[in-house]
């Protein structure tokens, strides 16, 4: 079935030009709102500047998907992944951003991004089907479900400041999603933020004295903030890429269950690895935080069914823009943050629901012990962390305190759990053609794939 032929918001469209450029756009700025909230969060907890961090979210993006030659449809924005390193690098000082130390702690964000390049070189180095091996559909599915599991505590917190407004933003998802038509069943996201936003300006419980404040241009750039290098702050930051890298893999899981698309072997994770990297590494230069692919826009993919890495480029460039114009972003931030939450809640769900849908996708088989214990250890790990006091393993390296997250520890323990209980039953089909065509009858994680190599190109 062509993609012109194919019914809006029902059916997979993979080309999104076919839709037409105004479209298009509004696609785009869908998927910009979606990520918006988390990606200024992190600065504003930080003290990093937010045009900035928009500016490098976007470049980011294109960078990643010039990488992975405009492949997949991701979207990279602010990593929470390194707040721990911020704040012991760099802490708030009375409540105020720490200008003096914050450059220090970029600095090590940056060298965090070179680890991404040098396990990519691993990756590539000893096969792609020879390391996934140890990522079976059992670990990655769990670790997608946790992902959505562990986010939403922080919907619920937004949604705890005003339940109406919430709940508007979710109903109006829910009923364009279901019984929308046309356009209005693809924006379902864009509707809802919008539609809940105007009753919060008619409530009288929109805030824009913040708006007045800002300059209408600015240069999103500043010297004081480009990056500084300290030994101690690299060997603080510089442990947590092993964390994220374990995420990576998740969110690049996520996406391919998502899409039907097996990203992992094509264009590759040593790819996508180096983009996220790079991207990583190129905003903490400049004073930006550290870039990660985002759940959030997969929430949107699996909405809106439209999976053309262009739509997430439009975004990117939208974010490019805003980084210029300080007021703009500000009346986005005037976005009630309840509203927010309602959306996260369904996005964050969807992640998990992915999770699920990679479980019977791959037929992983819950009566087997080992994959019950494999799946038990992870959730319970990641969630039992998120809400420990710690939220998550610190030790001491060299006077430094690391903390991994329970996504990082949950990921670690099903790997070792996965590499020693005997009964796998899951083969990993490489990422060559030539290996693909001699595993055909092998499924890739995250992908029911049924079709040769061959037939994959002809397809396409």
């Amino acid at each position: 079935m062509s993609e012109k032929n194919k019914t809006i918001g029902t059916e997979p469209i993979r080309d999104a030009r076919t839709l037409g450029a105004p479209r298009m756009i509004l696609l785009g700025m869908q998927h910009l709102f979606a990520m918006f909230g988390a990606t200024v969060l992190v600065p504003l907890i930080t003290g990093l500047d937010v045009s900035t961090t928009l500016l490098m979210a976007g470049l980011g993006t294109l960078l990643f998907h010039f990488i992975t030659k405009g492949k997949v449809p991701a979207f990279l924005g602010s990593s929470f992944a390194y707040l721990g390193g911020y704040a012991v690098v760099a802490p708030l000082v009375n409540g105020k951003p720490n200008t003096e130390m914050l450059p220090y702690a970029c600095g090590g964000v940056l060298v965090s991004g070179v680890v991404y390049i040098l396990l990519a070189a691993l990756f590539k180095a000893f096969g792609i089907k020879r390391v996934m091996r140890f990522f079976p559909p059992v670990v990655t599915g769990s670790m997608i479900i946790a992902i959505g599991l562990t986010l939403a505590p922080s919907a619920i917190d937004n949604c705890q400041t005003d339940w109406l407004l919430a709940a508007i933003a979710i109903v109006l998802i829910i009923v364009c999603n279901i019984w929308g038509k046309g356009m209005v069943k693809i924006v379902p996201i864009m509707i809802g933020i919008v539609g809940s936003y105007i009753v919060a300006v008619c409530l009288g419980r929109v805030d824009f004295s913040a708006v007045a404040q800002r300059d209408i241009v600015a240069l999103p750039i500043h010297a004081s903030a480009i990056a500084k290098f300290d030994a101690s702050a690299i060997i603080t930051i510089l442990p947590i890429a092993l964390a994220t890298v374990m995420e990576h893999i998740g969110d690049i899981s996520a996406i391919s269950a998502t899409t039907g698309e097996n990203y992992i072997a094509d264009p590759g994770l040593h790819r996508t690895l180096v983009g996220d990297g790079l991207a990583t590494s190129l905003s903490a230069l400049f004073g930006g935080p550290a870039n990660t692919t985002y759940g959030e826009n997969t929430g949107v993919l699996v909405l809106t069914k439209i999976y053309d890495p262009r739509v997430i480029r439009i975004a990117a460039i939208f974010a490019i823009g805003l980084s210029f114009f300080p007021s703009v972003s500000a009346v986005i931030e005037t976005v009630p943050a309840a509203i927010v939450g309602g959306v996260s809640i369904i996005l964050y769900g969807m992640i998990s629901a992915i999770g699920i849908r990679n479980f019977v996708e791959n037929k992983v088989d819950l009566t087997k012990s080992r994959n019950v214990i494999i799946t038990a250890a992870m959730l319970g790990s990641a969630i039992g962390f998120k809400y420990s006091a710690a939220q998550g393993i610190s030790f001491d390296v060299l006077g430094t305190t690391i903390t991994f997250s329970g996504l990082a520890i949950a990921a670690i323990v099903g790997i070792l759990l996965n590499a020693v209980l005997p009964g796998k039953d899951f083969v990993f089909e490489g990422a060559a053609a030539d290996e693909l065509e001699n595993d055909v009858k092998s499924k890739p994680a995250g992908k029911p794939a049924k079709k040769s190599a061959k037939k994959q190109k002809k397809s396409k």
